[in-house]
């Protein structure tokens, strides 16, 4: 797999973590279930299939020690479930799954009955998971509903805070980005002695707005040099630019109210990387802290609920944690596009890998090419 910084390239200005993820935010994990089979002309229910899902978990006992979190909304054509509660609680009570637009309901409800099967409690307990989507009906099989509740086992069981893979890999395997072949990308940034992470799944942007390091490189690299999905089908020509989604996790001390601060910057990293947030377009960020996790243990109603104390960072030092999750987001992205591989979907239809020479050479021409 290679990423962005491996051509030589830099963006920004803060450090990255160790593995450069959203992984370097101590016990985050991440783990997906990959699914790709079959060629040729679509067969609703057969094939071809290029889908799958992530599985992001905050911690491994969220479910009994929530998070706090905060939401952003850029633009509403799509779906992450849960949020009403997010913002009405300002806690994020699940791990959160990314799939196709029409999976979200098996991802939403095997992530409750993964919850379910392991409690003692089970009568009792209730769940709003969060689970968010973008469309990958141009190469995917969408309407064959591929993705069942034994994938979404299948990542949580190997979820692991170390390397994250990228490309067309788990959610993002049939995703397209800026019209080269996209899907999912993750970057960190360190900045005052704490850690911000994202993970994306990139499936969306205009090809001639395609901005990396402020360099038009989409523009550069238009339709006349590399072909477009969209030329290939009336349809995905009316499709518009498609949708993003943005988990960001830190375990600087925030509360609800400032990670939706947080999440709202998240969406200058989708536009510093050319996204507009376009009408047709779902573009939905998610924050969330780890660091008073251990704090915010649910407790039954019928027991006198005991007050406790939480940390948080003063408003006044929070910007270097927004421009943390500025950069994080806008690498993401660009690791999400330089991972991703060539592929043919449904009905011949091809999403070209961006092609990591060429981006060389423009980002060269104008400045900003590998540092020796």
């Amino acid at each position: 797999m290679t990423r962005y910084r491996d051509l030589g390239l830099t963006v920004g200005t803060l450090p990255p973590g160790p593995m450069n993820a959203i992984t370097d935010v101590d016990g985050v994990s991440v783990g997906m279930t990959t699914l790709g089979w079959g060629e040729g002309p679509l067969v609703v229910g057969q094939g071809p299939v290029r889908t799958g899902v992530t599985v992001i978990v905050p911690h491994r006992g969220i479910a009994d020690h929530p998070v706090f979190a905060g939401c952003h909304r850029l633009n509403g054509n799509g779906e992450m479930t849960g949020l009403d509660w997010v913002r009405e609680s300002g806690q994020l009570t699940t791990p959160i799954g990314i799939t196709n637009t029409h999976s979200v309901g098996t991802v939403r409800d095997a992530l409750v009955a993964q919850e379910v099967s392991r409690r003692d409690d089970a009568t009792s307990y209730w769940s709003l998971p969060v689970v968010a989507e973008t469309y990958d009906g141009a190469l995917n099989d969408i309407n064959g509903f591929h993705v069942r509740p034994e994938h979404v086992s299948s990542a949580l069981a190997s979820a692991e805070d170390g390397p994250v893979p990228e490309g067309n890999v788990g959610g993002g395997t049939g995703m397209i980005c800026h019209e080269f072949k996209g899907g999912t990308g993750t970057a960190s940034r360190m900045t005052g002695g704490w850690r911000v992470g994202a993970l994306v799944q990139a499936n969306h942007g205009r090809r001639e707005r395609l901005t990396v390091d402020g360099v038009p490189v989409g523009r550069e690299l238009g339709r006349n040099v590399i072909p477009s999905p969209w030329d290939q089908e009336e349809a995905l020509r009316k499709a518009g630019s498609g949708s993003i989604i943005v988990i960001l996790a830190t375990d600087a001390p925030l509360l609800p109210h400032q990670l939706e601060r947080v999440a709202q910057r998240g969406a200058l990293g989708i536009a510093r990387a050319g996204g507009g947030g376009e009408h047709s377009s779902g573009d939905f960020i998610l924050a969330f802290s780890t660091a008073n996790a251990g704090k915010l243990a649910s407790y039954k109603l019928e027991e006198a609920p005991n007050a406790f104390d939480v940390t948080m960072l003063p408003d006044g030092a929070i910007t270097d944690v927004f421009w943390a999750a500025i950069e994080a987001t806008e690498e993401a992205i660009l690791n999400a596009l330089v991972a991703a591989e060539t592929t043919v979907g449904r009905d011949g239809i091809t999403a070209t890998a961006i092609p990591h020479e060429a981006v060389i050479e423009v980002m060269t021409r104008y400045g900003r090419g590998p540092q020796v």
